[in-house]
């Protein structure tokens, strides 16, 4: 039974604000105590004390690049020719009727721009109201600009291909001032059958008419686009197996037809994998390559794919201990929209694209030499040590391909591994889309110049001496070469003992 009398009143829980619930007026005065103070306010107030991670990490970026938020950068438009060719060979062509049915049609009555761009920012088609297309002019919006951040700030294409997911840049968190009257959402669009980055797609409009569920229509028509490229890809590999049958019959002992992604048309002799790992270079005719799962093999290409022939593969347990013994594993994150991984073992060579959750997995590992536990490792990616089934997950995925590469308890590269990062020039292009609380505390640190990605090799590195040893005698090679020169190391996510 309740009693009477007074009783404490709960504080009152307020969300954050969002870009969508924020005035402009409060995002422009955002805009300006950031611009001119990056270090957030500590007074409790209701607006916003500092922008979304995206958009921060965004503008701190330009700041370091020195663009001016009121002249921007000279607009840079693709001639007839060159827009043309990126036109044909972007993937998006065959997508359009459904990108304009699914986002003009359903908002004729709207001031918006639809404008679809290419992996690298370049707008490729840009369709809408002529009066509202002649304001977009005025600002270097237009067919065959380069709209990314180093040419015009912070935007909706280029942020939403820089973390490649959709996102929504409203009014005054733009960069540049000029751009403050509008708002847009972006949604990325993916090759389906190789994972691969191809585009944007983007609404644009005044940021008092573009409303919140315009974000949603964006992601939708997105995911409308893929399954359109997906279904163009089913069909050329039907085409591709109709081929493949009659040739796998004339072939003597094992083989395999797969298209030019890697994806099985047909195979006759062996278990069929659903898709091979295509090196980022592509395969060439007339040599032996190592094939991840097959060993070495003979390929020789044919029409939009290739047929690919085991040549005495070794067992499963002597792939993995070659592949572990004295491996040298290389993590390329110089490209910001495609880390890549490389390894050369006893056997051979190969290469993997990475994902970016597990781009985000291999440089925390390769930044903590003594391991992580699963909950540290949740901790680094999600600001959320419970998140340990979800890390586990992705590290058993990872475990498919790099095998006895990786060890466990605590999670971590094999001794043998000699590890190294290629990371890009401007620290904050390290994995660019990544919000992970490790890797965002990384980037400040390479950015600050106290901390080393393992292979970036300072002017004198004093090595540990072991226990008994020397004082000259120095650690194995694949262990001092890796990780001298890595930091910082006080990070609670790499002092992990147990898994």
């Amino acid at each position: 039974m309740r009693q009477p009398g007074p009783h404490p009143r709960r504080p009152e829980h307020r969300p954050p604000p969002t870009a969508s619930t924020t005035s402009p007026t409060e995002l422009a005065k955002l805009h300006d105590r950031t611009l001119t103070n990056p270090t957030p306010q500590t007074a409790p107030d209701t607006t916003p004390q500092a922008p979304r991670p995206e958009i921060g990490d965004s503008w701190a970026r330009l700041r370091r690049l020195g663009l001016d938020p009121d002249t921007g950068a000279p607009t840079v438009l693709l001639g007839p020719a060159e827009l043309e060719h990126r036109r044909r060979t972007s993937g998006l062509d065959p997508v359009m009727p459904v990108l304009r049915d699914t986002l003009l049609a359903p908002v004729a009555q709207a001031p918006l721009l639809l404008t679809i761009a290419d992996a690298e920012g370049h707008v490729l088609w840009q369709e809408g109201e002529r009066s509202l297309r002649r304001s977009a002019e005025r600002i270097g919006f237009l067919t065959g600009a380069r709209w990314t951040e180093e040419s015009v700030g912070t935007n909706g294409i280029a942020v939403t291909l820089r973390v490649r997911r959709p996102m929504q840049v409203h009014s005054a968190e733009h960069y540049l001032r000029s751009h403050h009257a509008w708002t847009c959402v972006a949604a990325p669009v993916h090759d389906p059958a190789s994972g691969r980055l191809v585009g944007a797609v983007n609404l644009s409009g005044p940021a008092h008419a573009v409303r919140p569920y315009l974000l949603q229509l964006t992601a939708t028509a997105a995911r409308l686009a893929e399954t359109e490229l997906r279904a163009a890809r089913l069909e050329s590999l039907h085409q591709l197996r109709t081929l493949a049958a009659p040739l796998l019959a004339r072939v003597g002992g094992p083989a395999l037809v797969v298209d030019s992604a890697g994806w099985t048309a047909a195979a006759a002799g062996l278990p069929a994998p659903e898709r091979l790992r295509v090196p980022t270079g592509g395969w060439s005719p007339a040599a032996l390559h190592w094939v991840p799962g097959l060993g070495e093999c003979v390929l020789e290409p044919l029409a939009d794919g290739w047929l690919v022939r085991p040549v005495g593969a070794p067992g499963e347990d002597e792939l993995t201990r070659d592949r572990a013994e004295g491996a040298r594993l290389r993590l390329d994150l110089r490209r910001p929209d495609r880390p890549e991984l490389h390894v050369r073992g006893a056997a051979d060579s190969w290469s993997h694209p990475l994902s970016p959750r597990h781009a985000e997995l291999l440089l925390l590992l390769a930044t903590a030499r003594d391991g992580s536990t699963a909950a540290q490792l949740a901790e680094a990616l999600f600001d959320d040590g419970a998140r340990t089934v979800t890390v586990r997950a992705e590290l058993s995925r990872l475990r498919r391909y790099l095998g006895g590469l990786l060890a466990h308890r605590p999670y971590r590269f094999a001794d043998s591994v000699l590890v190294t990062v290629d990371g890009p020039e401007d620290p904050y292009d390290l994995l660019p889309a990544s919000t992970a609380p490790a890797v965002r505390h990384l980037r400040a640190a390479l950015a600050a110049g106290t901390a080393r990605l393992p292979g970036a090799v300072p002017a004198a590195v004093p090595q540990p001496r072991p226990p008994g040893g020397g004082p000259n005698q120095q650690p194995p090679e694949s262990s001092s070469a890796s990780w001298a020169s890595v930091g910082p190391q006080s990070c609670s996510w790499s002092a992990g003992t147990s898994a």
